[in-house]
């Protein structure tokens, strides 16, 4: 279907939205459509045209259940490449590499996801929500936003590409922007996570070599002396390759192109550059520096800000996609409450910030210690007692929202966590101190950019 770019005309103050929501990624493009079927008139504006290209290509299987409540499960299924599991490869462990099959988990209704070309995906949430009533624009960046000069609705101001300008009301705004962070940017809240910095090197290959089998299409993260690699297969051969590293080792870069140096860095892990001696480049290598990072806050009295807006942890685990539509789902109720229940707008607020926070506080646990010794060891040779290796497998598979009680084992793998590291005390402080060099913030050594 073809989208409707129809929009008030610049100065005009004679179309009044329910919801304006910014950003046609998979977070705006799910609450856009949910508050439609609820009845109420949105608008969702998009600074680009779909299709566009961007990273997190990987799926996690608590994604599919929501896609087919979305009425697109069909649709991604047709262009995803089946993942049944994820393998982590290890220079440090004799083993070598350990798979997690996601049918292992602790629910078992949901053993496998997809890897996915984003610019087909996002479309295709994108289409979706325009066919549910959604008011959709393409290639429309909003510019400005007043929250505060009338209390009963939201001005917003936009520029498209022909350099015209819109200006929108709305009751309620969504900031689904993305890495833009179009309000943290404006309150300035917005904060690089000082836990985590680091900066994703990333390109795509053919002639990459995969699995054979069910196991063709999962995606293998790589562990190296500086961080980690990301081995993800997408339909017609192409396969998706990254590094994520720190600011400590990208001094080493030297003057060499972002090509070269991904390049030379897959070359110091074997079993990476066994399975890509016979690839090529597909498409340009891009860098994206200050990758993590977190906002004071996700809403206001007449706004939310979801997903990359609101904060953006490592991707070691995939979750950027489920937790942007998830946050989807919880903004929608949200909001419904909110415009359809004002006295109970306080507490439906507060409800939406701790279903926030609580995706990226669990998965950030993992995350900021999965480059650690003790961490790597428990992955690679992960344990039964106990539940810990279902519970772990519901974590990689985005299972944290429903009723699975997976939260018992997880608190004794956190201790059993704790106690390995204090038993092996010395291996642990050396971890953290060379942890702690390698993300001391580096100004103007690898700015947000693309090279073709």
């Amino acid at each position: 279907m073809t989208p409707d770019t129809s929009r008030p005309a610049a100065g005009s103050q004679d179309t009044l939205y329910d919801v304006l929501v910014i950003g046609g990624g998979p977070g705006g493009s799910t609450v856009a459509p949910l508050l439609a079927q609820k009845g109420y008139k949105v608008a969702l504006l998009e600074k680009s045209h779909h299709p566009r290209f961007h990273i997190g290509e990987s799926l996690l299987p608590a994604n599919l259940p929501l896609l087919d409540e979305l009425g697109v499960g069909d649709e991604i299924r047709a262009i995803g490449m089946p993942k049944h599991g994820a393998e982590f490869v290890s220079p440090w462990h004799e083993v070598g590499s350990q798979t997690f099959q996601f049918a292992d988990a602790w629910d078992k209704s949901m053993p496998s996801a997809y890897q996915v070309l984003r610019s087909d995906f996002d479309e295709i949430l994108f289409r979706n929500a325009t066919r549910k009533g959604v008011h959709t624009v393409e290639g429309c960046k909003v510019t400005s936003v007043d929250l505060d000069s009338n209390p009963e609705q939201v001005t917003v101001q936009a520029r498209h590409d022909d350099g015209s300008t819109s200006q929108w009301q709305a009751r309620f705004l969504v900031d689904a922007s993305g890495r833009d962070t179009f309000l943290s940017n404006k309150f300035r809240i917005k904060h690089p996570n000082k836990r985590h910095n680091s900066t994703a090197v990333y390109a795509h290959f053919t002639g990459a070599k995969r699995h054979d089998g069910q196991a063709a299409g999962n995606i293998t993260i790589f562990w190296f002396d500086h961080g980690w690699f990301w081995f993800i297969p997408l339909q017609d051969g192409v396969t998706s390759v990254g590094m994520v590293t720190w600011p400590h080792y990208l001094k080493t870069r030297a003057g060499r192109s972002l090509e070269q140096f991904l390049l030379d860095t897959i070359a110091t892990c074997p079993p990476l550059a066994k399975r890509l001696e016979q690839a090529q480049i597909h498409a340009h290598v891009t860098a994206t520096g200050n990758f993590s990072y977190v906002s004071e806050r996700n809403h206001g009295r007449n706004y939310v800000m979801l997903g990359d807006a609101y904060a953006f942890i490592d991707p070691v685990f995939s979750s950027g996609v489920w937790l942007a539509m998830k946050g989807g789902v919880f903004a929608a109720e949200a909001i419904d409450t909110c415009l359809s229940q004002p006295a109970r707008s306080a507490a439906a607020l507060r409800k939406f910030d701790m279903q926030m926070r609580h995706g990226p506080r669990e998965f950030s646990w993992f995350i900021y210690r999965v480059t650690n010794p003790t961490m790597r060891d428990m992955f690679m040779s992960p344990s039964d007692k106990y539940r810990m290796r279902e519970a772990l497998l519901s974590m990689l598979a985005g299972d944290i929202y429903g009723k699975t009680p997976i939260w018992g084992s997880i608190r004794i793998l956190k201790g059993a966590y704790y106690l390995l590291s204090t038993l092996n005390l010395r291996r642990t402080y050396r971890a953290w101190k060379k942890r702690r060099n390698d993300i001391i913030a580096i100004p103007g050594l690898l700015p947000n950019q693309t090279e073709y």
